[in-house]
């Protein structure tokens, strides 16, 4: 369901001891990952086949709703990775013990917030029977474990973020069955499963031993963007590392050798075994799932590094205040979804929720067009837009207040 979240840190590159520019086309990715993961949210809340199926079971899909939600597998990975990039650049203007307190702090902070501020948002029930661990648990998790792989060489971060992403997947055979400590443990390093705590029910959504890999790995690429590389050297970098993970992506996925247990088959039309082909498993991400859309993130960071359109602004604005944007999309798409079930024939109150909506039996039958969908979604985003343009003019005309970091 969600696939996504925020990059914690600013990312921004010394040119002068005393002076710091903005990495746009880090801005401008991050910003246009925002902008889909909310179409993913939109979806789960207002489409009516959401209450019905998976959009990847391609069984009962479509290619319309296959690429709705497929586009969204981007999130998660981009903003993990650009998390770790965004602590290498403000590692360039603090010392190492510095960047971990700070490291420390913002992942607990984030973890808090995922167990409260976030979890209200997606449920509006001051009961919290619905404890989710998902993407801003798993931000928040990595960055604690940042916070003491920093003081390793970069080497050995490379390495162990390596040895993280591409073997992770021979854990998939391991399973703890039960309700134990060492259950739960297993779970939220590698399997995503449910634990009933009493009246309330925990779930692992985002098992956190890869997106730890991502971090650390998108920590070693902020690297690239130290004030010593060159630029035109960094571009042609960028392009052939993404083209190279998307080129063993291919590899890796035609053969069904290793990097994933979704394997793909042969369906019975191209095109849909072309889906098949696509759709790897994203908890825990897969080797493929990573390499599938890292790849061409880092493609997309190395075409975007020019003077950017006018255009692109907006998106920008968005990039550089995504904690801001993740928290204010989530409660605008509950209280919308609110309203439309009262004009649907539905009740508000079918929105107070102890789960998912589409788990609910009082909303079976509510949901609008994918058409529909998006036409909200697009509402949505013109909306929360001119809030995102206001708070980042607030944060950069107050850069002494230490505290808007965390937001």
């Amino acid at each position: 369901m969600q696939n996504v979240l925020t990059a914690p840190l600013a990312t921004r590159i010394d040119v002068q001891p005393a002076k710091s520019i903005r990495i746009e086309s880090i801005d401008l990715l991050r910003g246009l990952i925002m902008i889909i993961m909310a179409l993913d949210h939109v979806r789960d809340y207002f489409h009516a086949d959401s209450y019905r199926f998976d959009p990847a079971d391609l069984s009962q899909t479509n290619g319309v709703l296959f690429f709705t939600r497929w586009i969204t597998h981007f999130c998660a990975p981009v903003f993990m990775f650009l998390a770790g990039t965004s602590a290498f650049l403000v590692g360039e203007r603090k010392s190492r013990k510095q960047l971990s307190k700070f490291l420390l702090t913002r992942g607990l902070w984030l973890m808090l917030l995922e167990l409260t501020i976030v979890n209200f948002g997606w449920f509006l029930n001051i009961h919290f029977y619905f404890l989710p661990l998902i993407v801003i648990w798993a931000i928040g998790l990595s960055m604690v474990a940042l916070s003491g792989l920093i003081y390793l060489p970069k080497k050995i971060i490379l390495i162990i973020g390596l040895l993280i992403v591409f073997c992770h997947n021979l854990l998939d055979n391991i399973h703890v069955e039960g309700n134990s400590f060492l259950a739960f443990l297993w779970a939220e390093l590698h399997e995503p499963h449910r634990f009933q705590m009493g009246d309330r029910t925990v779930a692992t959504g985002y098992p956190v031993l890869a997106w730890i890999g991502v971090m650390a790995l998108g920590y070693c690429f902020g690297s690239f963007y130290s004030k010593n590389m060159n630029a035109e050297k960094r571009k042609r970098l960028l392009l052939w590392i993404g083209a190279g993970a998307v080129l063993l992506f291919i590899i890796l996925r035609a053969t069904n050798a290793y990097g994933d247990a979704w394997l793909w088959s042969k369906e019975p039309t191209v095109f849909f075994t072309f889906l098949s082909f696509l759709n790897t498993t994203k908890y825990p991400p897969s080797l493929l799932y990573i390499l599938m859309t890292l790849g061409p993130a880092i493609i997309f960071l190395s075409l975007t590094e020019k003077k950017l359109p006018q255009l692109s602004k907006p998106i920008i604005h968005i990039g550089r205040v995504p904690m801001f944007f993740y928290l204010v999309h989530i409660y605008i798409i509950h209280l919308g979804a609110m309203v439309v079930a009262e004009l649907t024939g539905y009740h508000w109150s079918d929105f107070i929720l102890q789960r998912w909506p589409w788990m609910v039996p009082q909303l079976k039958g509510y949901g609008l067009s994918i058409e529909l969908t998006y036409i909200i979604w697009i509402a949505i985003i013109l909306m929360i837009y001119p809030l995102c343009k206001w708070y980042d003019r607030y944060k950069s005309a107050h850069k002494e207040k230490w505290w808007l970091s965390y937001l």
